[in-house]
């Protein structure tokens, strides 16, 4: 892929030890704004920590990533998702004890009422709060989890627990969204509406999303541009139909 002004996320020669063990060996991935991309490869090959380091969880041992124009290498979890760029996890973390509407409501950054100084004073964010219930709702609707609105969140079926997720991670005004395994544990009918409902999102609302996922058969289908891993590199990036095909693809899953 050519560089461009288009580009919302910029990976360069991102490299990562644990213990002295080489996981990531000068990563390089651009990333342009409104698509949809699947990064795959066999367990081990690096996937997980290269989102850990995107995001801010782990810190690369050098390397660059700039993120919508600014440095964000050395910048933690919490100044990532500042910068609109959101992850999520594997196994789903919603605040259990609250429903489905409340979990989308604290995930918003667009109510002023949350700031210690403004709290006090309601003229200030009476206008915030219709706000972000307009938006609670309408973000409900995308994600097909408005019967749900007043569910308990620990009642969700796990697919509907990475709905919303995915939901949560758009109240925050994402940029751009790191999903690691999406449809583990999921049942085929409802995986397929996960990456259906991610696929119109970012279409629509044109996030970015970068997602790690194994169930490549159904996975594939939805991609707009697929990155390859193993043993820590990029070894093939293109389309679906390119990249499945791609010699070294092949040996790395048969090799595992």
């Amino acid at each position: 892929m050519s560089k461009s002004s288009n580009h919302i996320l910029s990976i360069q020669d991102i490299r990562k030890k644990f213990g002295g063990m080489l996981i990531l060996d000068g990563v390089n991935m651009e990333l342009e704004k409104g698509k949809l991309y699947q990064l795959i490869g066999p367990n081990g090959s690096g996937k997980t920590t290269l989102i850990n380091i995107v995001s801010g969880f782990f810190k690369p041992d050098g390397g660059k990533i700039t993120f919508d124009g600014i440095d964000i290498t050395s910048k933690n979890l919490y100044h990532t998702y500042k910068t609109g760029l959101v992850r999520t996890w594997q196994i789903p973390q919603p605040f259990v004890n609250l429903t489905t509407l409340e979990n989308f409501l604290i995930s918003s950054n667009a109510n002023s009422g949350e700031s210690f100084l403004l709290a006090p004073l309601k003229s200030k964010w009476e206008k915030d709060e219709g706000k972000v219930m307009d938006t609670a709702s309408e973000i409900m609707e995308m994600v097909n989890l408005v019967k749900q609105k007043y569910t308990s969140s620990q009642n969700l079926s796990g697919g509907q627990q990475k709905l919303l997720e995915l939901g949560r991670a758009m109240m925050s005004g994402a940029k751009m969204i790191l999903m690691d395994e999406p449809i583990a544990g999921v049942n085929p009918t409802l995986a397929h509406e996960i990456f259906k409902k991610i696929s119109q999102i970012c279409k629509e609302q044109k996030i970015t999303f970068l997602i790690v996922e194994h169930r490549l058969d159904i996975a594939l289908q939805y991609a707009d541009y697929v990155f390859a891993m193993n043993r820590g590199e990029i070894i093939a990036q293109g389309n679906s139909e390119q990249v499945i095909k791609h010699p070294q693809v092949i040996e790395s899953y048969l090799g595992e």
